[in-house]
């Protein structure tokens, strides 16, 4: 295996080595690395050292924070490389039913093996010393890693309930089942879900948005640990059914996690930006989220068909409260929100599309965008197997006419504002402001004019008209 270190960093490892102290490379760096994957920074445990005698050593070598003395981590800026994390090996012991409830020991007798034992997965417990090139691995995680198996690496595994939904991550970013033995643990502490801290659960779900690889994992991963009931906007879309001409792949929950896995391609693709993709990963698991209380047979087209009308905009709401309950930020839930309340837009206005229409859609969206909505439908037309994936022609032509309309990133400014306004109302603020600048940008939308010129003359016309009583 191959793991190169930045020179700055390989030389503090061999003058570690040369005081008589073990320095190895720990984590997600070694696992990377075994699958081919650029790591994308690195964690060094050292043995046989206290945690101050470390921090000294580091501090005359370059910059030490130390932040997180409590885990026994010193953090290190050098030259050339970004902030790279130092560490002593721990025991950790639980003390309590809370996520935090744990009781830390640091001493320099602990050995490799020990250490690698606290990890929560085998994939992670792997060791790699820089010096010899041998990757420590007391647990099997090669082994597991080879063959798509995400297993805790100790009992001690149930004593953190967050692990289970790092092991949700994990399985949608490396493409992993759960052991059989780790859902049972799983299964065991899903009712300490309540004790963890909702940043902590962001955190994983945003890690699992922006960085897996096959996000459809989700629904069988978080149903094999049984925290499914903790989601039941997800837990809710199994077993909904959907018309077969329409939905040959199945249920709801079967279609969407093919969703999400043609989002996870759209977004590798278009390159999209962390907060971007994570946009259009929690609006495509959440865009069906209304099906399994619309969803009914109904008579359509001379015969008898599940339907769910009415499902597109009482998503919207569905999916602010789950977001909102995990703990996402606000500047994607309100992107999500909208996407989910249009995502069938294309049936609608995609037939004839007019600039009006391009317009007013991207006027619903906001925050989000025309763009944004077109890779929603994408993914939701492909996630439909054995139907042929891609971006129906209907979807096509919104973007192309929001494109020439200029709206396919956000809405047209609008022309007449505030301070177009006050002058006829004697400069006397209000919400009769609001009012009028409102008409106008609806009028804009409209296409009654499309100049700031043209829209001076309509504000004009328009305060001629209004009764007395609120213009002059």
């Amino acid at each position: 295996m191959v793991l190169p270190l930045p020179v700055a960093l390989e030389t503090i490892v061999r003058e570690l080595h040369a005081s008589g102290f073990v320095a190895v490379v720990v984590g997600g760096s070694v696992r990377d690395a075994l699958l081919g994957l650029d790591p994308k920074d690195f964690d060094i445990e050292v043995y046989g050292i206290s945690y101050d005698d470390l921090a000294a050593f580091l501090a005359t070598r370059g910059r030490v924070d130390l932040v997180g003395k409590s885990f026994g981590v010193v953090k290190f800026s050098g030259f050339g490389f970004d902030t790279c994390d130092f560490s002593v090996p721990r025991r950790d012991s639980k003390t309590g039913p809370a996520h935090r409830d744990f009781q830390t020991q640091f001493d320099p007798s602990i050995t490799p093996r020990q250490a690698a034992s606290r990890r929560d997965f085998t994939i992670n417990a792997m060791s790699f010393d820089p010096l010899t090139g041998d990757v420590w691995d007391f647990f099997g995680g090669q082994v597991d890693l080879n063959h798509g198996i995400l297993r805790a690496t100790s009992d001690a595994f149930a004593e953190d309930p967050l692990r289970v939904l790092r092991g949700m991550q994990f399985a949608c970013r490396f493409n992993l089942t759960i052991d059989p033995s780790t859902a049972a643990m799983s299964r065991s502490i899903a009712n300490q879900y309540a004790t963890l801290a909702r940043e902590r659960v962001a955190e994983e779900f945003m890690k699992w948005a922006v960085k897996s690889t096959h996000p459809g994992r989700i629904g069988e991963y978080l149903k094999a640990t049984g925290w499914i009931a903790h989601f039941a906007e997800i837990e809710n879309l199994f077993g909904v059914p959907q018309d077969p001409e329409w939905h040959p792949e199945g249920d709801v929950g079967i279609h969407t996690m093919h969703v999400l896995n043609h989002a996870a391609r759209i977004a590798a693709r278009d390159a999209l930006p962390a907060d971007d993709r994570a946009v259009l990963l929690f609006a495509s698991l959440a865009h069906d989220f209304a099906k399994p209380a619309t969803t009914e047979l109904r008579e359509r087209e001379g015969r008898t068909r599940w339907t769910s009308w009415g499902h597109e905009p009482a998503g919207g709401p569905l999916a602010r409260a789950f977001l909102e309950r995990i703990g996402i930020k606000s500047a994607i839930v309100d992107q999500v929100v909208p996407l989910v309340e249009n995502h069938l837009a294309h049936h609608s206005i995609g037939r004839e599309v007019s600039p009006r229409a391009v317009r007013r859609l991207a006027m619903r969206l906001a925050p989000a965008s025309i763009a944004q909505l077109v890779r929603l439908i994408e993914a939701d037309a492909s996630g439909r197997p054995p139907l042929e994936p891609g971006l129906p022609p209907a979807a096509a032509r919104i973007l192309d006419a929001a494109e020439s309309e200029a709206v396919e990133s956000r809405p047209q400014p609008p022309l007449i504002l505030g301070r177009h306004v006050l002058p006829y109302f004697d400069d006397l603020p209000g919400v009769h402001i609001g009012e009028v600048t409102h008409a106008a940008y609806e009028a804009q939308a409209d296409g009654a004019f499309s100049t700031p010129e043209e829209a001076l003359r309509w504000l004009g016309d328009y305060m001629a008209s209004r009764p007395p009583a609120t213009g002059r």
